[in-house]
C-alpha cells in the first residue's frame, strides 16, 4: 500500500502526479473559502527547520505539491507512489485551460513589473474565453493594501503569487485571507520561464532530476541557495 502522504524533515509533501493535483485544486475551488497550495522544494524544507513562521504557513498548506526532484526523492523512500515532480511551471498552462473550461477568473500577482501581463496575454491567446488579469503588486507589508484592492477587483476563484518563498507564502497567510480567494498557489519564477524571459533546462535534464544543475550553470548568483542541497540529502538518509 503506497503513503498518500510523507513528511520530509517535518514538512509534509502529498503524493500525487499532475493530474491528481489538478483534481485537488478543482475541488478546493469548488468547495469556496480560503485554500493554499503549496510547491515545496529542497529549500522550503530546509527554510522550514529554522523559520518556525514560514513552517507553521505550510503547515496550514490544504494541499503541498512535491516541487523538485530532490523532495520527490525524499518522499518515495518514505513509500510515495509518483511520477515525478510537480512544478509550479508545468502546473499553469494546465490549470488555465481548467478554469476556462470552468469559466473560473484567474489573477497572477508579482514578478517584475510586465512580466504577469505577458503571462496573461498568453494564457489569453491558448485559452479562448479566459478571464486573467494581472498586477505586478509588492510583498511588502506596507502594500497589501494596494495589492488586496487590484486582486479584490477581480474576484478571482484561482490566484497565482510569484514573489519568490518565502514571500509569496508569508503574503498568502498575511493578506490573501482578506481577498477569500477560494485557491492561493505560490509558484516562485514561473511566470519567467513561461513568458521565456529565463530559459527552462532541456527535457532530458528536467527527467533526470538536473533541472537544479542546469539553473546554476545559467543564474551562479543561486549558489547560496543551492548550498543547502547537499544538506538536506544528507539530513534525508540520516533521518531514515
Amino acid at each position: 500500500m503506497h503513503a498518500a502522504e510523507a513528511h520530509v524533515l517535518g514538512v509534509r509533501v502529498d503524493c500525487i502526479d499532475m493530474e491528481s493535483a489538478l483534481k485537488r485544486i478543482e475541488a478546493l475551488a469548488n468547495a469556496g473559502g480560503h485554500h493554499l497550495v503549496a510547491t515545496v522544494n529542497p529549500e522550503f524544507v530546509m527554510r522550514a527547520r529554522s523559520d518556525r513562521e514560514f513552517a507553521r504557513v505550510l503547515g496550514s498548506a490544504d494541499l503541498c505539491l512535491p516541487d523538485g526532484s530532490g523532495v520527490v526523492w525524499a518522499a518515495r523512500r518514505q513509500g510515495c507512489s509518483m511520477s515525478g515532480p510537480v512544478t509550479g511551471v508545468d502546473l499553469i498552462p494546465p490549470l488555465a485551460a481548467m478554469c476556462a473550461r470552468r469559466g473560473w477568473r484567474m489573477f497572477l500577482l508579482g514578478a517584475q513589473p510586465g512580466v504577469a501581463a505577458d503571462l496573461a496575454q498568453q494564457l489569453r491567446t491558448g485559452n479562448p474565453g479566459l478571464a486573467v488579469e494581472a498586477y505586478a503588486g509588492s510583498a511588502d507589508p506596507a502594500a497589501d493594501d494596494e495589492t488586496v484592492a487590484a486582486v479584490t477587483r477581480h474576484k478571482p476563484h484561482v490566484l497565482l503569487v510569484a514573489f519568490g518563498a518565502p514571500r509569496q507564502e508569508m503574503w498568502i497567510d498575511r493578506a490573501g485571507r482578506r481577498v477569500n480567494v477560494p485557491v492561493s498557489i505560490g509558484v516562485g519564477g514561473s511566470f519567467d520561464y513561461l513568458t521565456g524571459r529565463v530559459t527552462r533546462a532541456p527535457r532530458w535534464m528536467r527527467s533526470a532530476g538536473l533541472e537544479w544543475l542546469f539553473r546554476l550553470v545559467r543564474q551562479p548568483w543561486r549558489l547560496r541557495r543551492m548550498a543547502v542541497l547537499p544538506v538536506f540529502a544528507w539530513r534525508v538518509l540520516r533521518e531514515s
